[in-house]
């Protein structure tokens, strides 16, 4: 049987892979959040539960150590849980910053840190963190966000060759606009970041508004369960991509961005957010 280790799975995404996951036979799949509370119907659906708040430092190591008492390492970490903190990034204060780059990225790393002895004593496992579109590519209003993803693209890179002499993968999985509370979460964050009657105004409700719409936008958007689908690909295959980009949107605007370079994507962004 394969570990698998997921975080942030009381909602969105985390929850539609750990429910995908659960139904293999050859998986045993462990649904992690703050509070068991959030993630009891998923033992239901197969997967065993664990409390996991990726930002203390106790809570992650007992998860660990649960894990490793009955299997001696976990073979497969999905580095899922995170959140989008939008505004300007004049106005966004420091605090929410910090607290976003605890989850996203720190935490993401804390854990890694604590699963990878075991990896490497056994030979072989599997890192997958969950990235976005936004660690390739950078809209206004949403810097500190894309920071934290650009950030989790350098450690997924540095840790893919770093562990490549241990048998251990690191794959990428680069989500485009998917249809879960995060847009609701970012529009919240977008509000009370920016100042009312300050200069960035305009820009933040012309953000908010095109955020909505696109997220409302079945062309432009997808499911979680799309996106579960792909973490069961980079979980499962033989040898696992790099990165998985999803939505074919995502493709597209990733890949735009590549061509156009900077001067010309900021063109775009003006057109679209003017």
């Amino acid at each position: 049987m394969t570990t698998v280790l997921i975080t942030g799975t009381s909602s969105g995404i985390g929850r539609a892979t750990v429910r995908r996951l659960a139904r293999r036979p050859d998986l045993t799949v462990y649904a992690t959040a703050r509070t068991i509370d959030a993630i009891g119907e998923l033992a239901d659906a197969g997967a065993r539960v664990l409390p996991l708040d990726v930002t203390d430092e106790a809570s992650m190591r007992a998860a660990v150590a649960a894990i490793e008492a009955e299997h001696g390492h976990v073979d497969v970490l999905v580095n899922n849980a995170g959140y989008g903190e939008y505004g300007p990034i004049e106005e966004t204060a420091m605090d929410r910053v910090r607290a976003q780059f605890e989850t996203n990225v720190f935490g993401l790393a804390r854990l890694t840190q604590l699963v990878l002895p075991g990896m490497r004593r056994a030979g072989r496992g599997r890192i997958v963190n969950v990235s976005s579109m936004g660690g390739r590519l950078v809209f206004p209003a949403g810097g500190y966000y894309h920071a934290s993803k650009y950030a989790v693209e350098a450690i997924s890179d540095a840790l893919r060759q770093e562990l490549r002499p241990f048998g251990v993968d690191v794959a990428i999985v680069e989500p485009g606009l998917i249809r879960t509370g995060f847009g609701a979460v970012a529009s919240s964050s977008l509000g009370a970041a920016a100042d009312p009657a300050g200069p960035y105004r305009p820009m933040v409700a012309t953000v908010d508004a095109v955020m909505a719409r696109s997220y409302a936008n079945r062309l432009l958007s997808a499911t979680p369960e799309t996106v579960a689908r792909v973490i069961e690909r980079a979980v499962t295959a033989r040898r696992p991509r790099t990165r998985y980009l999803v939505t074919a949107a995502a493709w597209a605007m990733v890949h735009t961005r590549r061509l156009l370079g900077a001067r010309a994507f900021d063109t775009v962004n003006r057109l679209q957010f003017r």
